[in-house]
């Protein structure tokens, strides 16, 4: 690879595992941040709230502007607002201000990995683009793995929740320091005015659509989609996008050039391949559950967990370099076929195979390697395909907005699979006592079962200590086998959800490839003809 294709590569995965790095990462020290503030855990649960609102706003934005301006200038002005918003969010003295801390990094971290995948494609020849998408697509999902573990890591060395946002500084500037140095481009930039209206417009449909997905809840599911929090939002959110679509419609041949390029929508391989952006975002959304697994339904501790959740991280990391190897060999839709399969059968192994940890290490590799495939390469390659050079950029923001949307989706779903699995924790342990002819007065056995004493239903770390400290070494047993038949009931859930998301990412990549097929197949007719 020529040197001055090399360095800005390695600056962008920098950029990209940075970015990607800090919504995980907080999550392990959302307790400590709570009590930094004095909030409670709803208003602290808005730390990420806020964060994934804007990436998720961030992302279509970037994606138009460094069409238009430049993407070394786009990624310039990206690092610097999140090393600015890192270094507010760490000298921050009030939740509020913390709050606004957040989305200046938010608004800064979530056009990083945009910006760098359309330079790839824009830049890179047509045989490497692949594995320099691969290499950014690893980056972004290992750190979202490795978030929470590494926050915890530097929250054991420092005891201080701001060092977790000062690290972000030092790296945001010898990373503008380097940028400035070594990212050369001759990118052909649109002449055409911006969009603004458009930009407003589409910003405040992503948001409220995003916004009402944040109130959805996993355990009474139903019912949140009738509150007014949930379908309001939701239904003010569809209704602008779809004036947002008319409106950009009117501007196609105008001076003024749209945001989203309406004639891209029509390609049906195009709209295809968003479907399958947004199978991959729920697929990685259920990998996040996966240390969880390892210590409440394998025993782990907590301490422990995390190192097994390497081979995962590391299998993605593989798999992210070797997808985009496959895709400059055998084409994005093989590569995704593949990845789908590979993805479907791992977690399929967890509800129907795995009991001991070195099962779950054969499951997790097997599905760390099938959604790395997914990452990058693929979907970027194919978004990409019917898009000029200058709507490279916003083809790779709508299709990461689309995983973005299912990441902020699919954790609420995950999470009610585990929550509801305890409405039949009472009935597990009922059984378990009758099978050993145990009897128990009903007012104990209703306490057990509610996890009075112990710890709340969903806090089954905390539930299964409480347990364990029960005198009667009989019910102990009776009630510790319940509470892991109950956990592993939720998890089979939210596991069989993920294969039924990898196998539609495989049904839809091999639809995708007959619609390009046919496309071309028109496209050949019609210069025929002409």
């Amino acid at each position: 690879m020529q040197k001055q294709m090399k360095w800005p590569l390695i600056l962008f995965a920098i950029g990209v595992f940075m970015a990607a790095l800090d919504n995980g990462i907080i999550t392990s020290s959302l307790t400590t941040l709570n009590a930094s503030f004095g909030v409670s855990p709803t208003w602290g649960a808005w730390t990420i709230t806020l964060y994934t609102l804007g990436l998720a706003v961030s992302v279509p934005i970037a994606g138009k502007l460094s069409d238009r301006y430049g993407r070394k200038k786009l990624f310039l002005i990206e690092v610097a607002l999140f090393g600015i918003g890192s270094l507010l969010v760490a000298l921050s003295t009030s939740f509020t201000f913390f709050l606004i801390a957040r989305v200046i990094q938010a608004l800064g971290g979530g056009g990083i990995f945009i910006i760098a995948s359309s330079y790839v494609l824009s830049k890179f020849p047509a045989e490497r683009q692949g594995t320099a998408l691969g290499l950014l697509g690893g980056m972004n999902g290992v750190a979202a793995i490795l978030g929470p573990n590494i926050g915890a890591f530097i929250l054991d060395i420092t005891g201080n929740w701001h060092w977790l946002f000062l690290i972000n500084v030092p790296i945001a500037i010898l990373l503008l320091i380097a940028g400035i140095r070594y990212i050369h481009e001759e990118q052909e930039l649109s002449r055409s005015a911006v969009d603004w209206s458009g930009i407003a417009v589409l910003t405040l449909g992503v948001l409220s659509l995003m916004y009402s997905f944040s109130n959805l809840n996993g355990v009474n599911m139903l019912q949140s989609l009738g509150s007014p929090m949930f379908y309001g939002f939701f239904l003010a959110g569809v209704v602008i996008l779809v004036l947002f679509y008319f409106l950009e419609k009117g501007l196609e041949g105008s001076q003024r050039e749209p945001v989203v390029s309406t004639q891209l929508l029509g390609i049906a391989s195009f709209r295809w391949t968003l479907l399958i952006a947004f199978f991959s975002g729920a697929i990685l959304a259920s990998v996040i559950f996966i240390p969880g697994y390892v210590e409440q339904y394998l025993g782990v501790s907590n301490t422990a967990s995390g190192y097994w959740f390497t081979p995962l991280a590391l299998a993605s990391g593989i798999g992210a370099g070797g997808g985009g190897y496959l895709v400059d060999r055998k084409g994005p839709i093989w590569t995704l076929s593949v990845a789908g399969l590979l993805s479907a059968i791992g977690f399929l192994l967890f509800p129907l195979w795995v009991e001991h940890i070195w099962q779950f290490v054969i499951a997790s590799v097997l599905v760390g390697i099938g959604f790395g495939m997914m990452l990058g390469a693929p979907v970027n390659v194919l978004v990409t395909e019917q898009a000029g050079e200058n709507n490279k950029g916003i083809a790779v923001a709508t299709s990461s907005l689309f995983r973005q949307m299912a990441m902020a989706i699919a954790p609420t779903i995950f999470a009610g699979f585990l929550a509801r699995s305890f409405s039949n924790l009472g009935s597990n342990i009922q059984q378990g006592l009758e099978d050993r002819g145990i009897q128990v007065p009903t007012e104990v056995l209703q306490q057990y079962a509610s996890g009075d004493g112990a710890a709340s239903g969903s806090d089954i770390s905390g539930l299964t200590e409480g347990l364990s400290q029960i005198p009667d070494l009989g019910i102990r047993d009776v009630l510790l086998q319940a509470l892991h038949q109950t956990t592993g009931e939720g998890y089979s859930g939210l596991f069989w959800s993920a294969v039924i998301f990898s196998v539609l990412t495989l049904v839809a990549a091999i639809i995708t490839g007959r619609q390009r097929h046919k496309e071309k197949s028109n496209r050949v007719d019609t210069a025929s003809t002409n």
